[in-house]
């Protein structure tokens, strides 16, 4: 249990430390205007409360892929853990906090309209492109997913096409709303929820204190099919999300848009991937499923990730990204 809580102390302290040395290079300025006071719309421009736009931010992030990734991928032993503590700390946060801070500078523009602007016309109509087919990927994985985990758990023997219509319905509604009417109401008690059960998790592991593996017992390869899952790639394929972001940075443009204050993206976009990082670290963790006979260990693979990439400034939301 000692590199649990040694990796949760470099998480926190990677955030102290090197997020407000990202910061400090990036140049927040607390006294520049940002898109929520100068383009406010009452749409997708809404000023909202620091703590509603991080809560809404990490339950963007905390999709299907960051959560059940990081179970499959802590089949590998605890070099996992190791990835998930300095993937967030250098990848992912640094990712989500530059991406969302580049477009809190631009206006407010989602990706492809920021390839566009540094990157040239040809960049952005590849973006644009790429956002289609990835679109199309998102939205099969996130109605498919949530509608059979309800109706398995739920309304057996209902037709799981009547899940699927609901979540169609919401999906719809969520996108046309303005973003303060549902997704700013709504996101943050679901994100309250999952650290919720993050933390009674964590007192659960206290309690019951598992025999886990120590980093300095060896990093050696603890999937059941070691032979034909070797660490690397399986580990960073399986543990995706969860330390380099992917496809987060779809979602920061949604949140800047909202902010008032450039030091609130620390907190919002570096925290958000920190506390994605903490939660992962949470039974069922590199350390818990290392710490299971590999015969009892689950040999499912990782459920695709969930992202979702708005096409222009004034593109809505999708979400789909936080089922």
């Amino acid at each position: 249990m000692i590199t649990f809580f040694i990796a949760l102390a470099v998480l926190v302290l990677g955030y102290l430390v090197y997020g407000k040395f990202v910061e400090k290079l990036f140049g927040a300025d607390p006294k520049r205007d940002t898109p929520a006071t100068t383009m406010a719309d009452g749409v997708d421009y809404v000023p909202m409360k620091p703590w509603r736009i991080y809560l809404i931010q990490f339950l963007n992030i905390a999709g299907v892929g960051p959560i059940i990734g990081a179970i499959m991928g802590a089949q590998f032993g605890t070099a996992s853990f190791l990835w998930i503590v300095l993937g967030s700390i250098f990848a992912g946060a640094v990712h989500d906090y530059l991406a969302g801070m580049i477009s809190l500078r631009d206006k407010g523009c989602s990706l492809p309209e920021i390839h566009g602007t540094y990157l040239g016309k040809g960049a952005k109509q590849v973006m644009r492109a790429f956002t289609i087919v990835l679109m199309i990927l998102v939205g099969v994985v996130f109605v498919n997913t949530p509608a059979t985990l309800l109706n398995a758990n739920f309304t057996q023997g209902w037709n799981p096409y009547i899940w699927i219509i609901i979540i169609l319905a919401y999906y719809l509604i969520a996108t046309l709303l303005p973003i303060d009417k549902l997704i700013g109401k709504i996101y943050p008690i679901f994100g309250i929820l999952l650290l919720g059960m993050a933390v009674a998790i964590f007192v659960a592991f206290l309690i019951y204190k598992p025999e886990i593996p120590e980093l300095w017992n060896g990093m050696q390869n603890r999937h059941p099919d070691a032979a034909n899952n070797p660490i690397f790639p399986m580990m960073f394929i399986s543990i995706a999300c969860g330390a380099i972001s992917g496809f987060h940075a779809t979602q920061s443009p949604l949140m800047a848009r909202c902010m008032v204050n450039e030091k609130q993206g620390r907190p919002i976009f570096y925290g958000a991937m920190i506390t994605l990082g903490s939660r992962q670290l949470s039974p069922p963790s590199p350390f818990w499923v290392s710490s299971v006979p590999p015969s009892r260990q689950a040999t499912q693979p990782c459920a695709p990730r969930d992202s979702s990439l708005p096409t222009s400034c004034t593109s809505t939301r999708n979400p789909s990204e936080t089922v």
